[in-house]
């Protein structure tokens, strides 16, 4: 008896093509597990916080009593609220003296230390220290060299024979003095990223412009600063979001007496930014409510702002 041969016969494809099955969800989480811990923190203390705030800005409440709705009208007096509007222009006032002559210092600074040989490592630690400093230390310090009797500033001044100029006294007195402030702390930290900017363009490219016969000022507004744009860019927007909220600068500078609030800003109001006026609606009057709504058209401001920077240093790019 004999058997036939076998055969290995080819299977037979049905033109279905077999798609892998796709893992669940669940087969992940020990990656979503993973990074849990920092949206959970996200959630507690940002995006609940944020929620309750808007919730509030709709309420009268003085923070143990019960909670009163009051619709839209918070906002509505807010809009006619004259202590708000002077707040805003007190911080726009602060913002302008202090950013733009920050970012000139912050590039300037930029270029000396991407040219400079040695120490270049203590040079960026030295000009990033301001930074990391504590604010309330140096507000003390600026106000020491802002006094009126007893002050570096005045001591120059008479050492040139100009008459002395009461610093925390008077309207621009007070914002210039934060100004300054504020310039000290945050140049340092821009010139920083100024120069992680700066060592990002090629070097051919300023040897192009050297044979070309550019000389050290065409270099730098034909080659440095258009290259540098998103830097600048980066950089005014984040200026643009920090200044605005000043808050510790003023509020530690223009030390009160006993019968002035804390976040009365000096005499006048004249240093009385959004943020301090936040404070002193929600702390002072015990109005959590109407803070609240502050607080949101504060909010509005920033981004404003943060977005007419952004388009005018884009336009500035196209063009």
């Amino acid at each position: 008896m004999t058997t036939a041969p076998v055969v290995d016969t080819p299977a037979v494809s049905t033109g279905t093509p077999v798609v892998p099955r796709r893992k669940g969800v669940l087969s992940h989480w020990r990656l979503y597990a993973a990074i849990s811990p920092f949206y959970l923190l996200f959630l507690c203390f940002g995006l609940i916080p944020v929620g309750f705030s808007l919730y509030l800005s709709f309420h009268r409440w003085d923070g143990l009593g019960e909670m009163e709705w009051a619709g839209l009208a918070q906002f509505r007096y807010l809009l006619t609220d004259g202590g708000f509007w002077s707040s805003i222009g007190n911080t726009l006032i602060i913002w302008g003296l202090a950013t733009f002559p920050m970012i000139f210092l912050a590039m300037v600074t930029a270029v000396m230390l991407n040219s400079a040989v040695r120490l270049k490592n203590v040079y960026r630690f030295a000009y990033f220290l301001p930074n990391v400093t504590s604010v309330v230390a140096v507000a003390i310090v600026f106000g020491s060299v802002f006094s009126t009797n007893f002050g570096l500033m005045n001591a120059l001044l008479q050492a040139v024979g100009l008459d002395q100029v009461a610093w925390l006294n008077t309207p621009w007195g007070i914002k210039v003095a934060v100004a300054t402030l504020m310039t000290w702390q945050w140049t340092g930290y821009n010139a920083i990223i100024f120069l992680a900017g700066l060592q990002t363009i090629p070097s051919d490219l300023y040897e192009a412009a050297r044979i070309d016969g550019a000389g050290p000022v065409q270099t730098f507004f034909r080659v440095t600063l258009p290259l540098l744009r998103p830097t600048l860019l980066f950089v005014l927007v984040v200026s643009t979001v920090t200044g605005l909220q000043s808050f510790a600068e003023p509020q530690v500078l223009l030390q009160t007496t006993a019968n002035e609030s804390a976040f009365s800003g000096g005499p006048g109001h004249a240093g009385r930014t959004m943020v301090l006026y936040f404070f002193q609606q929600t702390f002072d009057n015990n109005d959590f409510g109407y803070g609240a709504a502050v607080a949101w058209g504060i909010f509005l401001v920033v981004v404003l702002f943060s977005i007419i920077n952004w388009r005018l240093v884009q336009r500035r790019g196209e063009d």
